[in-house]
């Protein structure tokens, strides 16, 4: 409703001032007030006005005000301050469009996206920060699907990197295991149900470890051995790749695992290995010479390598330009950019070749697809987007800017416009969650503010502890508070319960701000917090169950009530104001996708249950003696409770029937 009326405004607005004055504004900025008694819609245009039409605002605004006229849904406009033009709704009517609302595609409908995220490295466990990732990408996914676009879900795995040489390393020099000890050890850890991301996360931090505990001599031959390890993965086809494919896979269903465990799920898995061994790189090498995005340098530290033009920055007088780009280095290696540039221009379908594919995953409403050198037919096709969000962390802005530089060079201005680097900063722990966690914390790291984390060092937090922990805190609650459900209800409600912990405190910070993530914080019941809104939910549900009645009905009885007399009375303003909250979720999920911001989203739940809860305790909904009044106070509470749902779906909380 608040979408379709301020869009509403804003054509009439244009329409006025092609009239009046035959200015064509390319925006006109069209506000929500601070208060509702200053109307429900504000514009201050007529102070961008002031220097054109050399008019004093206040001046302007009365002029633009008179001849908006009649506007459906409106009742009036109003001249404020030094001039500000003040819009008050039609109450009664704007009750009518949110209790009917149903969410239609938006303007963006139609468009293929694709969304990257997660993107783990497959060599341990996940960790709390892969869930920042993967929770902000997933939300904004189910964000895009909601306004009506075909989004498709990837989620890279860089199988051939150093990450994964390095447990490798682990494997066959720290360990002495060959590739057939490797799968006894995957068969024996199958058998006892234990966990191959676990054991590669402890190898993972020793093998890191056995980097610098020798002799300087030793190191040095130890790091070579890592390198040399990593140029074998590269290659391909001996026992050091095997491994490396052997662990990575069963790595990658663990993760896949662990996500589901959060709803979260994947359409393809591009890998790597295929991007090399499909010669995406040989072909994307031609297209960057061609368009002049790389040439060789022949002089200074980077001789004989090929690295990429930066616009406004060549050298003068034939000097080396000592700070390009490096693309592929003197040896013939390619780095990290260039073969993110040749799987971009696959996203957009730009390269002129395409991946395998191979069914690996079963989700209960479809296959995941993972890339391969040979595919199996039929089979989908993935690529092709117009509008490519990649969920990687602000330590990688530099490289993304390097591809969409590449791009742009290469004459795909347009789809460089569409590609989002969606960044995001890193995920640590409290003190007080540290020590929760076992872990020995100092008197001086007690004092901080936040504990950073490190895989290397083997200070982490795994992603499915985290998540056991979550239950298990909130099963003892449940089982104290729901003792008449049996062990499978109960179960349910702490996993919905934890996992909405979970989910909205990784959502309800910007994402350039750092989180220092907290048990306690994320549990209570109060405050900004999954629970909180969750109970708000079951909170209105309990009012439906004891009056015998469904939401549905209770809104489809209430269509031909007039309620403006009640919300322009004394004690209707909050009443009016929760039902102006609850018609915002097409604006909030509009900013939410022009921002690249999911926080608003969560914002907007938090509100909208901090608004129900305070009319839940003004308003006496089943005893009000007025009949009216009283299907005005249920009709409320039937819209707070369906908005809620929605907002929650969106975010990817699941409403709980009870708490």
């Amino acid at each position: 409703m608040y979408l379709e009326l301020k869009k509403r405004l804003e054509v009439r607005l244009r329409d006025v001032l092609k009239a009046r004055y035959d200015l064509s504004l390319e925006s006109i900025p069209v506000e929500t007030p601070p208060e509702l008694e200053f109307g429900e819609l504000a514009t201050p245009v007529a102070f961008e006005l002031a220097r054109k039409l050399r008019k004093a605002p206040k001046v302007i605004a009365q002029e633009i005000a008179a001849a908006l006229g009649p506007l459906d849904g409106f009742v009036s406009f109003e001249v404020a301050g030094a001039g500000y033009i003040n819009a008050r709704l039609d109450r009664n009517g704007g009750v009518r469009m949110v209790a009917g609302w149903e969410s239609p595609a938006t303007a963006a409908g139609g468009v293929h996206s694709l969304v990257e995220h997660t993107s783990i490295n497959p060599n341990k466990a996940a960790h709390i920060g892969h869930l920042r990732n993967a929770i902000l990408g997933d939300t904004f996914v189910r964000l895009l699907r909601a306004a009506g676009q075909k989004v498709d879900v990837q989620n890279y795995i860089d199988n051939t990197g150093v990450q994964v040489a390095d447990v490798v390393v682990g494997f066959l020099h720290v360990e002495g295991k060959s590739a057939a000890d490797v799968r006894a050890l995957l068969d024996d850890l199958r058998r006892k149900g234990e966990r191959i991301d676990y054991y590669c996360w402890d190898l993972y931090a020793k093998t890191s470890q056995w980097y610098t505990n020798g002799t300087d001599a030793e190191n040095e031959a130890r790091k070579k051995l890592r390198y040399a390890t990593l140029h074998e993965l590269e290659q391909g086809n001996h026992e050091t790749a095997e491994i490396a494919e052997l662990i990575s896979t069963a790595v990658l269903r663990r993760h896949l695992q662990t996500m589901l465990r959060l709803g979260i799920e994947y359409d393809f898995l591009p890998r790597e290995s295929e991007i090399l061994h499909l010669d995406f790189w040989a072909l994307a090498f031609e297209q960057l010479k061609k368009t002049g995005v790389l040439y060789f340098e022949n002089e200074g530290k980077n001789k004989g390598c090929w690295v990429m033009t930066r616009p406004g920055a060549e050298a003068a007088d034939g000097e080396t330009d000592e700070d390009a780009k490096v693309i592929v280095r003197s040896n013939g290696t390619v780095t990290y950019v260039g073969k993110d540039i040749a799987y971009h221009l696959w996203k957009f379908g730009l390269l002129g070749k395409d991946f395998g594919y191979k069914p690996f995953f079963t989700y209960p409403s479809h296959e995941c697809w993972i890339s391969s050198e040979k595919g199996e037919e039929p089979h989908p096709h993935f690529g092709g987007a117009q509008a490519i969000y990649n969920v990687i962390d602000s330590r990688q802005s530099d490289p993304q800017a390097n591809v969409i530089q590449a791009l742009r060079g290469m004459g795909h201005a347009e789809q460089a416009d569409r590609y989002t680097h969606f960044s995001y900063e890193m995920v640590a722990l409290t003190p007080r969650c540290a020590v929760e966690l076992g872990y020995d914390v100092s008197e001086e790291d007690r004092g901080r503010t936040y504990i950073e984390v490190s895989g290397r060092k083997g200070f982490g937090v795994k992603a499915d502890d985290l998540i056991d922990k979550l239950i298990g805190a909130t099963r003892a609650e449940v089982d104290a508070r729901q003792t008449g459900r049996d062990e499978a209800e109960r179960q349910r409600i702490a996993e919905q319960i934890a996992i909405g912990a979970l989910r909205y405190f990784m959502l309800k910070f910007t994402r350039n701000s750092v989180i220092a993530f907290d048990f306690k914080d994320a549990l209570s019941f109060e405050g900004e917090t999954g629970p909180y809104i969750q109970y708000a939910v079951v909170r209105a549900r309990n009012i439906f169950r004891k009056a015998g009645l469904t939401p549905d009905g209770v809104l489809r009885d209430f269509s031909g009530t007039d309620a403006g007399g009640y919300l322009a009375a004394e004690g209707g303003e909050d009443i009016w104001a929760l039902w102006l909250r609850a018609g915002r979720r097409r604006l909030v999920l509009e900013q939410c996708i022009a921002t690249s911001e999911p926080a608003y989203l969560a914002k907007h739940a938090f509100q909208l249950a901090q608004e129900f809860n305070n009319f839940y305790h003004k308003h006496h909904i089943l005893t009000e003696e007025d009949s009216a009044r009283k299907i005005l106070l249920l009709a409320t509470a039937a819209v707070a409770l369906r908005e809620l749902v929605a907002v929650l779906a969106w975010l990817g909380i699941e409403s709980p029937e009870a708490m």
